[in-house]
């Protein structure tokens, strides 16, 4: 296929923009359905006219129906797009760039999802699709699933696929005051019911003194919690902005002030990490820490968008890191800052 590719490549390369248009309005149409053209422009950035005249040979073909309420992805339209799948990653490189990274960035696999999640939907429905997919490839006898809170993680609770009855969800750390579908507390809940398995809860916030801190970690149920997170067998976490999951948490100004001073750029489990991988600043919680990684079978994060490169070069480098799903914007800032580190 790759020689097909190169060939097309060379003697009709305005073939290359107009399956690019049709595999992006397929996978729009597929997240967002049923939806109109108007929508769909927006969506991508097209011309109504370009979606018009796409969506109807798209229609022609059998790969998409109109109805009143708008488009919807037929079952051949599912069959097409999966293929293209394959011939996109190749016409993009996205293989190699995968390879690359793995190495570059010390980790077992990177999978790179072509697109930009910062302003695509459909790319970010993607990521939490093939987190899914590699949480049902490691799982196997695992029983227990440990994962943070976010935007991010919540695409991947929704994309669950199969189920595994005999499985307990548990937060991988306390709870952050953010929007409450995204609390790590309700992904586990929502994983755990899309599995048809258990969960259990970890009611403590974080970014309390150390003392109210001492007094709920000798509660039984805070402790039995979190003696389930460190068992886990496989996690699933986000990687945050330095600067923006300190707000998050609600630091002080001197607080976030001081991490720019440091270098942070990056955040996983309350570690802020520099580009070199150092940890900087600690915040204090109950669940997991970044050096108790090592010791959990799978562990598979999942951030994109060109905004994030910066924090997932900083949170791998600082080492704990098996798997990355990444878009494919994340990946090519990435290699740039890779290489203005040689």
């Amino acid at each position: 296929m790759e020689k097909a590719i190169e060939l097309q490549r060379k003697i009709a390369p305005e073939l290359l923009s107009v399956i690019e248009d049709r595999y992006n309005i397929l996978r729009q149409v597929k997240y967002a359905e049923p939806v109109g053209r108007r929508a769909l422009a927006a969506a991508l950035d097209l011309g109504e006219r370009v979606v018009r005249a796409q969506v109807d040979f798209l229609k022609s073909a059998g790969l998409i129906e109109f109805s009143p309420l708008g488009m919807t992805i037929t079952s051949n339209g599912q069959t097409v797009l999966s293929d293209l799948d394959d011939y996109v990653r190749i016409m993009y490189g996205l293989s190699s760039l995968e390879q690359e990274l793995a190495e570059r960035l010390g980790l077992k696999k990177v999978v790179v999802i072509r697109g930009d999640s910062e302003n695509d939907t459909a790319v970010q429905r993607e990521l939490g699709r093939a987190a899914a997919a590699l949480l049902h490839e490691y799982l196997g006898n695992n029983k227990i699933i440990a994962v943070s809170g976010g935007s991010t993680m919540a695409l991947v609770a929704e994309a669950i696929y199969f189920h595994a009855p005999d499985v307990t969800v548990v937060p991988a750390r306390g709870g952050l005051g953010e929007v409450v579908e995204y609390q790590a507390n309700t992904i586990a809940a929502v994983m755990a019911n899309k599995l048809g398995g258990r969960y259990r809860l970890l009611h403590i916030p974080e970014g309390l003194s150390p003392e109210a801190m001492a007094v709920l970690v000798r509660d039984v149920n805070v402790s039995s919690v979190a003696k389930l997170i460190r068992e886990a067998g496989v996690l699933l976490s986000g990687i945050g902005q330095a600067a923006a999951m300190a707000r998050r948490r609600g630091a002080a100004p001197e607080i976030i002030r001081r991490l720019e001073e440091l270098g942070a750029t990056g955040e996983t489990f309350g570690h802020y990490c520099s580009l070199k991988g150092e940890v900087v600043y600690t915040s204090g919680g109950v669940g997991l820490h970044l050096d108790e990684l090592a010791d959990i079978r799978h562990v598979i994060a999942v951030a994109g968008g060109r905004k994030k490169a910066e924090a997932i070069v900083a949170v791998a480098a600082a080492g704990g890191q098996e798997v990355l799903v990444t878009d494919e914007a994340a990946a090519r800032t990435i290699q740039d800052i890779i290489k203005k580190q040689l």
